[in-house]
């Protein structure tokens, strides 16, 4: 018995070395960091001064005087509604088709995921040379059949959001058509047969077998979609740095102007304290509707 006690012993102490250098990095780089930036969100500190203790004054200062936030919450929300669906929808898409028997698929499947592994600056410089307004191939092609005033893209107040979304969804949505497809490969072919000799349509077949089967990774990708888009920050910060104005400034981005720009580290962790707040709402309600979704299907 003791022999047995002290097997078990030890199998949990392996168990738990395994799991330790994670749990260590998480409490020292993810867990203290979160803690201590709850503290400052009430206290006034640039870094290089003592920490003073302002209370509420944060909050109050960023609901009521701090143009920028409202500003950085609309686009965020804006980024965010136009790139989630836009991303799952072509994902999905793109999934379906290269689960098909089509020559070259594989090398059709590397060339769309192949944005995702590569360098966002790179991806960042290619994208925004496509769109320049005076010399990209996108403007040129739009005159060559023409539309003398093509958009000004990234220099415009109006498209600059839209040439954002658009370079998003080109780097991401080849890792979710991915996701997708190791999902559709799980889906018996039987369930297509089946469905083709009770004379089911293509989209009959999408809507009663294909969409069902794959709803699990939908709500992942969903998930990870809406906490993606709301704390990004990098691609703006490479492309437009929030301009033109403050058309492209999201959240995070003000975030990260407000803490190492204009060094206000207690203001910018109260904001980071709104955007931690906002995505765990999301992240609730979206479990919440998948549980029902899922026991209505």
């Amino acid at each position: 018995m003791n022999k047995k006690k002290s097997l078990t012993r030890r199998k949990q102490l392996v168990a738990y070395s395994f799991i330790l250098p994670n749990l260590l990095g998480f409490f020292i780089f993810t867990f203290v960091p979160i803690v201590f930036s709850l503290l400052l969100s009430f206290c006034e500190w640039n870094s290089g001064g003592d920490i003073k203790f302002v209370g509420l004054d944060n909050f109050i200062q960023m609901f009521t005087r701090d143009k920028s936030f409202w500003i950085s919450l609309k686009n965020t929300i804006y980024y965010t509604v136009v790139t989630v669906p836009v991303t799952l929808g072509l994902a999905l898409f793109l999934a379906i088709l290269m689960n098909k028997p089509l020559k070259g698929r594989v090398f059709f499947r590397s060339v769309l995921f192949f944005p995702y592994v590569a360098s966002l600056v790179a991806i960042a410089v290619v994208w925004m040379a496509l769109f320049n307004p005076d010399r990209g191939p996108i403007n040129s092609i739009l005159m060559a059949i023409g539309i003398q005033n093509p958009p000004r893209w990234a220099a415009s107040t109006t498209w600059a959001m839209p040439t954002i979304i658009g370079l998003t969804v080109w780097k991401g949505m080849g890792y979710y058509m991915v996701v997708y497809l190791a999902a559709l490969q799980g889906v018996s072919r039987d369930l297509y047969e089946a469905a083709s000799l009770d004379g089911a349509n293509k989209w009959q077949q999408f809507t009663n077998i294909t969409w069902p089967c794959v709803t699990p990774t939908t709500f992942y990708i969903l998930m990870m979609l809406v906490v993606a888009t709301f704390k990004s920050y990098d691609i703006m910060y490479i492309t437009t740095q929030g301009g033109p104005g403050e058309a492209t400034k999201v959240l995070a981005y003000h975030i990260y102007n407000t803490a190492f720009v204009s060094s206000k580290f207690g203001y910018a962790s109260a904001i980071a304290m709104v955007l931690l707040a906002i995505i765990i709402v999301i992240t609730l309600t979206q479990f919440k509707f998948e549980k029902k979704f899922t026991s209505y299907l």
